[in-house]
Formats: C-alpha cells, structure tokens, sequence
C-alpha cells in the first residue's frame, strides 16, 4: 500500500503545469535520498555578485542579492523522501523579504532492479512572490541519474519546469538541465565543475543570447561523517546570465544510516 501511496502522491504533483528557484538553491542533485528516519538540514547562501542592475515590473535587480534558503528534508520510506524549502533574501540596499516555499517529494529505484547507475525522479511545487518571479506558482520535475567510478563522480539533473501562473502559464516545459563532475583528489575532499541551464521550452528553444548557462567551479568537503559543504563560484557563459554567484551549501543529517556511493 505505501508504494502506491508514493507513486499516486508524485504523480498527482506532476500533472501541475515550476520554474526552480533560479539563485536560491544552485544544487545538482544526486540520485541517493535520505534514508529511512533520518532527517537531513541543510543552509543554502548565495550572492549574486554581478547581476542585472535594474527592476522589471516588481521583479528586484539580482546584483547584490543575497539569497538563505533552509531545506528540511526527511526519509519516510525506504525509496522515499520529501524536501520542504524556504526562501528569504536580502537585497543590495539591506532590505529583507520572505521569497517563498517549495515542497519536493522523490522517490529512488529500489535495489532490486540492479541498475548499473543511480536513479531518482523529483517533483517540486511550489510559490514565490512577485518580488522575484512574474510566474509565482509553479512546478519541476527533475529525473536524476549518476554513477561513480572509484574517485570519479559524474551527475545529470535533465529538468523540466512549467509556470503554473502568470504570463508563462500558457506555455510548454521548459528544459532546464544541470550537471556535475567531481573528482576527489583526496579522500575528504573533492573539485569539479557544476552546470546550470535554461534553453526555453522543449518544443522550441529560446535563441542562445537569450538562454542561460552558468558554470560553477566547486569543492566538497566531508571531513565530518554526518556534515556536508559544497561552495563555489559560477562564470555566466553568456550575457543574460548573471555573472559571478557564490554559493555554499552547509548539511547536517540527523539519525539513521548514512548513505552509500554508487
């Protein structure tokens, strides 16, 4: 019964017509989720160093943006996890404001499968205000699948993502992939490079100047059994890209078993 439980509530989530949380949580996500019991915190932080300068419509400038967001996300069931998220920011001139939340069930493929990489499937729904989104209610849905040999990990997040409202309500999903390679150099501590897209909608991409891709140059730290970090720096590959974001991302698990590598 729980299984159908899990498979009706992520499905129900997916027919909602999300854009992501753009700057609030820069994450490519692995395909291991929380284990059973056990709940995982975690502080996002984010500033924009060189973003856009001016406001269009209610939307704040990005440059100088400050971004915290907390993620709370607990183990249920053995292949099942939900993530509740909750953005706030602080702009260029001290200003503070609560930016929304978002909740993200997910589910992984069990074992028994014996799939040679690691494979999960997300659904995120939720609202942000119009201080930073035209389009305040929305959904993604994020397949992810990795595999890691020896010291080498390789990640893709091929997301898609629909406004539920605003303007964009009316369009198709959008493609918003995302990547990550690692590499641990050594044994608590690994570099590599994360990537960040958006090409428009998947029946018909947007022209390249008008695209976004970010690339983020990061390190992961887990000197600590039940710590995480992961920090970076992002270099926006082209001009409707904001330029120059740092992000650090700090986790604590609580309980429970912790997760193995694929």
């Amino acid at each position: 019964m729980t299984k159908y439980i899990i498979l009706i509530t992520t499905f129900t989530l997916g027919l909602f017509p999300a854009f992501g949380q753009d700057n609030f949580e820069i994450q490519v996500y692995e395909s291991e989720i929380t284990e059973l019991h056990t709940t995982m915190f975690e502080l996002h932080s984010n500033y924009t160093l060189y973003g856009s300068k001016t406001s269009s419509d209610k939307i704040l400038p990005s440059n100088h943006q400050l971004h915290e967001t907390v993620e709370i996300t607990h183990g249920f069931f053995r292949n099942y996890e939900t993530g509740f998220y909750f953005f706030t920011a602080m702009t260029g001139n001290g200003n503070i404001y609560v930016a929304g939340s978002h909740i993200r069930p997910r589910f992984s493929a069990p074992d028994r499968w014996k799939l040679p990489f690691g494979l999960s499937i997300s659904s995120e729904f939720g609202y942000m205000t119009d201080y930073f989104t035209d389009e305040n209610w929305s959904l993604e849905i994020r397949p992810i699948i990795d595999k890691r040999w020896n010291k080498l990990y390789l990640g893709i997040n091929p997301a898609l993502e629909k406004a539920l409202s605003g303007p964009g309500r009316e369009n198709g999903f959008v493609f918003t992939p995302a990547a990550r390679c690692t590499y641990n150099f050594f044994p608590k501590v690994a570099f590599g490079l994360e990537y960040y897209g958006s090409l428009g909608q998947i029946s018909k991409f947007d022209p390249v100047a008008s695209q976004q891709h970010n690339l983020y140059f990061t390190s992961d730290i887990t000197v600590f059994p039940d710590w995480e970090v992961n920090c970076g720096y992002s270099i926006g590959l082209n001009p409707a890209t904001d330029n120059g974001i740092f992000k650090l991302i700090l986790g604590y698990r609580f309980s429970g078993k912790h997760p193995g590598k694929n």
